[in-house]
This record gives C-alpha cells, structure tokens and sequence, in this order.
C-alpha cells in the first residue's frame, strides 16, 4: 500500500478513538435515566408519561426526552398512545410468563455449569453475596434486596464461563428487575432460603441438584408474580 494511503487512515483512526472517549450524548443519559425509573417502578406500569414534567424532573430540555420515549417504545417499555400520549408499558401475564420461562431455563443451565467450575473462593463470594440480600430484607429495603438479587444470579451466570449464555441472560436482566421488584419483599425470606441451598449445591459441584434448585426457585418467583398480579 502507497504511503499516501497509509497516512490518509492515521487520522480518522485517531478521531475514532476520541469518538469513544467522549461522554454519552444527551439522549444517552435521559434515556438511561428513564430506563431506571421506569425499572425501579419509580415511573409506574400504567403512568402517563408528561414531556414537560419529565424534562423539569432530570433538568434537560423536552427533545432528549422525547428521543428516549421513542425508544423506549420501540423497546417495548413505553406504550405511545394515539392523542393520549406516552405510557409506561403494563405488562400483561403472558408477558410475564414467557419472559420468567425464558430466564428459567437459561439460569438453570447457568447454575448447572456453575456448579462445574466453582472454586472455594467463588463459594466465599456467593455467601458474601447472600449475606448482603439477608441484610437488606431484615432492613426492608426493597432496592437493595432486588439489587442483591440481582447480583447474586449475575455472579452465578459469571461462573458459568459461557459468554453466550452471560449475553442470553443480560438481555432479559432489567425487564426480569422490574418484574420482580414488586414482589422482592413477599419472596424475601423464602427467595434467600433457595439461594442458601442452592449455594450449598454449587459448593458441592453437584450440578444436576444446582439446576433442579435453579429451575424451582425461578418457577416460584414466576408463581409469586403471577399470584400478585391477581390480586
């Protein structure tokens, strides 16, 4: 290759990389922002979602606010109502059941691989991890338990080893937050018990236990839901 040519790529190379460097754009942030809300049930299922009183709330103008509701409609986490407006998706049952089946499977498998490669001190990790969603259900708070929940199956998922799986469950991770926020406290005690024994399996590399446990404790938190949305 000539060396016009070589150093025509030197630049843009260059710009790329600053590109990258740079801080999100505007959009970025008020959607990531609305994402949380709406994630953490601060934005109810259901609530009618004002430009202008969101905008004054995160301090930005209306625009960035309305790219990120258009996009969290085509996310499907915002419903646009013809001559209504914006609304925070209410998720019907059959929403909730594919999704919470979907997750079962996927995190069982994770469990059982997890179980293959676990080492003692990724055991100490999980029950430092438990200890952390214990403390926050005797505290009552509800973000830190939904959070400890979270980074519990996350950390499990990690010992998988399989990239491929971590991405599969990634893509399910905040929608199956905000299923289970409302539910986190009534789980509570019997939802830490499960990863207790599940735990326990993972500690023993009995792979075949750590799925069966995966798989019922996903089945109970999709019955909890179930059983909260009927009432």
């Amino acid at each position: 290759m000539s060396q016009p040519a070589r150093a025509r790529r030197t630049p843009l190379s260059a710009a790329a990389a600053k590109r990258v460097e740079r801080p999100a754009p505007l959009r970025q942030v008020v959607y990531e922002a609305l994402m949380d809300l709406i994630v953490n049930r601060t934005l109810a299922p259901g609530q009618h979602l004002v430009e202008v009183e969101l905008a004054e709330y995160l301090g930005v103008s209306r625009q960035p606010v309305r790219e990120a509701l258009q996009r969290l409609h085509n996310e499907g986490w915002v419903d646009l109502r013809p001559a209504q407006g914006a609304f925070v998706h209410q998720p019907t049952d059959e929403e909730a059941d594919q999704l919470l089946s979907v997750r079962a499977v996927l995190e069982a498998h994770s469990a059982r691989l997890a179980a293959e490669r676990v080492t003692p001190q990724d055991v100490e990790r999980l029950w430092e991890l438990h200890r952390d969603g214990v403390d926050a259900l005797a505290a009552e708070d509800v973000d830190r338990l939904v959070t400890a929940n979270a980074s519990l199956h996350a950390f499990i998922t990690h010992l998988s080893g399989n990239a491929v799986l971590a991405e599969l469950i990634g893509l399910v991770e905040r929608r199956v937050r905000w299923y289970y926020t409302p539910i986190a406290q009534p789980r509570g005690h019997d939802a830490w018990n499960e990863h207790a024994e599940l735990i326990e399996s993972l500690a023993a590399n009995d792979a075949d236990t750590a799925a069966r446990l995966m798989t019922e404790h996903t089945e109970r938190t999709r019955r909890t839901y179930r059983e909260q949305a009927d009432d």
